[in-house]
C-alpha cells in the first residue's frame, strides 16, 4: 500500500447519465456533492437506467454559472438551476426505497421523452430528504444520494488490467474503467488488494470499505457511444473468476466516515 494512490475522481450528477472528472472533489453527509442527486423517472416514478435504455449513457451534465447543464446528441442544451426554492414533493423510487424529490419541470420531460422515446421526467432529490444506505453493511445514519446503494464506488486500475488480460486471452476486447462507473480510481495496488480493504485512509478522509459490488448489463454499455458492442462482454469474462453467491463482482461499495476533501494523488493506506 505505499505507494497506492488515488488516480481517478468521477461524478455522475444524474442516474445512469454521463460522468464528470475532477482533481478534487468535497463529500458531503451523502457522498460526492452532487453526485446523483438527479435521476430519470418513468411516468410512475420508477427510475430509468442504462440497464433498459443505454442512450442515457449520452446525456452529459456539467455545471456551469450555477446550472447543471444538459446535452446529448441532436438535441438543444438544457440548463437547470442549482439554487431552487423547494417545490411539490413526488415520491420517486429507486430500487426497493421510495424518495422524496423535487421535479424539474414540463420542458425537461418532454425533451427526456424526444431524446429516449418513453415517457420521462427528471427529478432532483429534495434537499432535506435523507435516504438511508443499506443497513445490513452500513451504519443506520449513513446517508446516500440516488446512488444504488452506497455512497462510494471505489476500483483499482491493476484490477481492470487483471480483468482485461483475461479477456484478451478469450479473444474478446479489453474493457475501459468507465463502464464499471466508479467514484474513486486507485492505482499502485496489486489487482484485487481491495478486496481485502476494510478501512483505509485516501488523504484526509477515512473511507470504510463495506461490500463487493454486483456487476449487472450496465458494464456492457459503450459509455462513448451509448450502444452495446457485445451483450456477454464484461460480465461473462468476470463469471470465469469472480463469482460470489451467484453473482459477478467488480470493484468496492464505501462509505466515509466524515465529511473532508479528496484530490487526485491523495496517497491510500489501509488502517
Amino acid at each position: 500500500m505505499a505507494d497506492c494512490f488515488l488516480s481517478g475522481i468521477f461524478t455522475y450528477p444524474i442516474k445512469s447519465c454521463g460522468s464528470l472528472s475532477h482533481t478534487d472533489m468535497m463529500l458531503d453527509e451523502r457522498g460526492p456533492i452532487w453526485d446523483r442527486r438527479w435521476m430519470v423517472v418513468d411516468s410512475d416514478g420508477l427510475f430509468i437506467t442504462q440497464r433498459e435504455i443505454p442512450a442515457l449513457a449520452l446525456i452529459q451534465p456539467r455545471f456551469e454559472n450555477g446550472d447543471l447543464t444538459i446535452t446529448a446528441p441532436n438535441m438543444p442544451e438544457m440548463r437547470v438551476p442549482l439554487e431552487r426554492e423547494p417545490s411539490e414533493i413526488w415520491r420517486v423510487q429507486v430500487w426497493r426505497d421510495e424518495c422524496a424529490a423535487w421535479d424539474e419541470g414540463d420542458d425537461l420531460a418532454t425533451w427526456l421523452g424526444d431524446y429516449l422515446n418513453v415517457d420521462a421526467r427528471l427529478v432532483r432529490m429534495a434537499d432535506d430528504f435523507l435516504r438511508r444506505a443499506d443497513t445490513t453493511y452500513a451504519p443506520e445514519n449513513t446517508s446516500v444520494s440516488f446512488a444504488d446503494a452506497f455512497p462510494l464506488l471505489i476500483a483499482s486500475e491493476a484490477s481492470l488490467e487483471a480483468l482485461n488480460h483475461r479477456m484478451v486471452e478469450r479473444g474478446k476486447m479489453a474493457v475501459p474503467m468507465s463502464r464499471f462507473r466508479p467514484n474513486l480510481v486507485v492505482s499502485g495496488a496489486p489487482a484485487f488488494a481491495e478486496d481485502n480493504w476494510r478501512t483505509v485512509q485516501i488523504g484526509e478522509v477515512t473511507v470504510d470499505v463495506v461490500k463487493p459490488c454486483a456487476r449487472c448489463v450496465t458494464t456492457t454499455v459503450d459509455q462513448l457511444t451509448g450502444s452495446v458492442p457485445d451483450t456477454a462482454e464484461p460480465l461473462g469474462t468476470l463469471n470465469t473468476f469472480r463469482k460470489q453467491n451467484g453473482k459477478v463482482m467488480f470493484a468496492q461499495n464505501a462509505i466515509h466516515c466524515a465529511p473532508g476533501v479528496l484530490r487526485i494523488g491523495d496517497a491510500i493506506k489501509t488502517i
